[in-house]
């Protein structure tokens, strides 16, 4: 249950008077939606602060709450038109199907809108009113970066993915769908555009939208849909940003743990990266309907050796697979079995099954027994506890809410 008092806050400000917009169950969605067409798209800064009434029961919200509207008075000054940046405030308390919405698990959280959708990316800097407003002056910053040149094309940074325009006008709606998409990946993707005379070469048949993967020798990919249509142009876009298995690192760790799906993770030498491509391969193979129920992670052992050593591995011993369920930790028996058709789908299963705490409690199941084993007894076991939830928020920054959830 959330602690009485601590909420998350969203807040407009004018100069000398914060105005923080309370929004509640019934408005949230009328005004996000409500400013969601506008181009550039708005900001909304989201804030997990406490009602004046009861201002000990969260500290650490206590203590931001007046950096939070000091800060909305400096970037509204920066940014008088008051559709720019917009803050609001929500009593979670009040409204805890929002927080539940939004997946706040922590006071206090900031929060991030485009478009009216929030981002996976909150706020974690410092916590003071210069680091909050030169996040929104980032924020501000156009994602997308004009090409005045065909050649420039031959130039771009292979090592990132890349999603380029060719628009006849920058006027147009389907640069403006484009401009929302890039504004919402802006972390994922690095974004061009070319218009009018420079692009006319790259539009046969009309305004056109390519990607390029990473990689010097992997061909582009062309966008079929409606550059009009704003929801198949971004599923295109972040299905090509957003990679299936992505990279676990110290500096996303809170961020990935706060998604809360379980891990499953493959553990390997930074120069190895021929057992991540085959993990890369197996788990689009098996595993892609089970996106969304588990993320698939890829780490550095000689990074994250602590948990290695949690199920008793060393760099050594990689490439290593394991599920982190954020109660324990369990282990692919044998990284070769990786390409065995079914095999890692059956591990993942088994994880939302129950059988993999099950038979690490009580031995293998009956009908698993294998030549030699007996199948009536139960073995006690106890299997390594989570590594990755220490990644979690710090309960010396954050008043941590109920984080309890069925065991894996």
């Amino acid at each position: 249950r959330m602690p009485t008092g601590c909420q998350p806050v969203m807040g407009l400000s004018t100069p000398g008077q914060p105005e923080i917009t309370s929004l509640d169950t019934g408005n949230i969605d009328d005004i996000l939606s409500k400013h969601s067409d506008l181009t550039p798209p708005p900001l909304f800064l989201c804030l997990p602060a406490l009602p004046t009434s009861t201002p000990h029961r969260c500290r650490f919200s206590q203590m931001l709450h007046p950096i939070f509207e000091e800060a909305s008075n400096v970037v509204r000054e920066e940014y008088p038109d008051t559709k720019q940046v917009v803050f609001a405030r929500v009593d979670c308390d009040q409204h805890p199907d929002i927080a539940q919405r939004y997946r706040i698990t922590k006071y206090p959280t900031l929060k991030l809108f485009r478009n009216g959708m929030m981002m996976k990316r909150e706020y974690r800097g410092q916590r003071s009113v210069a680091a909050i407003a030169d996040f929104i002056r980032q924020q501000k910053v156009d994602p997308v970066k004009e090409i005045l040149s065909l050649e420039e094309v031959n130039t771009i940074d292979r090592s990132k993915r890349n999603i380029i325009g060719y628009f006849e006008s920058k006027d147009s709606e389907n640069y403006h769908t484009f401009e929302k998409v890039a504004n919402i990946l802006r972390d994922d993707c690095m974004f061009s555009a070319a218009f009018g005379a420079v692009s006319e070469s790259e539009r046969f048949s009309g305004d056109n939208v390519i990607y390029k993967p990473m990689g010097e020798s992997i061909p582009d990919m062309v966008y079929l849909g409606s550059l009009t249509n704003f929801d198949l142009t971004y599923a295109w876009a972040q299905d090509k940003c957003v990679p299936l298995v992505r990279e676990i690192t110290f500096e996303n760790g809170e961020e990935l743990t706060e998604e809360g799906i379980p891990f499953l993770i493959l553990f390997h030498v930074k120069e190895d990266t021929e057992s991540l491509e085959k993990f890369q391969h197996e788990v689009a193979r098996q595993l892609i309907s089970e996106k969304g129920s588990i993320n698939f992670l890829h780490a550095d052992c000689d990074k994250f050796r602590h948990p290695l050593l949690h199920i008793q591995k060393t760099p050594a011993d990689c490439p290593v697979i394991a599920i982190d369920s954020f109660r324990h930790m369990y282990v692919f028996p044998e990284f070769k079995d990786l390409s065995v058709p079914g095999k890692l789908r059956q591990f993942v299963l088994d994880l939302h099954s129950g059988k993999l705490h099950r038979e690490f409690h009580h031995g293998p199941d009956p009908t698993d027994s294998t030549p030699g084993q007996e199948t009536g007894g139960e073995v006690a076991s106890s299997p390594p506890e989570s590594s990755f939830q220490k990644l979690a928020p710090s309960e010396t920054r954050y008043t941590i809410l109920s984080r309890d959830r069925d065991e894996l």
